[in-house]
């Protein structure tokens, strides 16, 4: 799949599609993502609970 980022206010933004959202199993108003950046590859994970791992 192939997207192109939107301008959002000063920085910009990647909408993604309900379906992705599902395979990931992520509900957007209820949970959070994790974006980590290794050997340039963005990789979006669901995070996990915080009451599960406190920090």
């Amino acid at each position: 799949m192939k997207k192109k980022l939107s301008r959002s206010g000063s920085g910009w933004a990647l909408f993604m599609p309900k379906t992705l959202l599902e395979l990931i199993d992520v509900n957007p108003e209820a949970d959070k993502l994790e974006v980590k950046v290794e050997n340039n590859v963005i990789k979006i994970t669901k995070a996990e609970d915080d009451e599960k791992n406190p920090q």
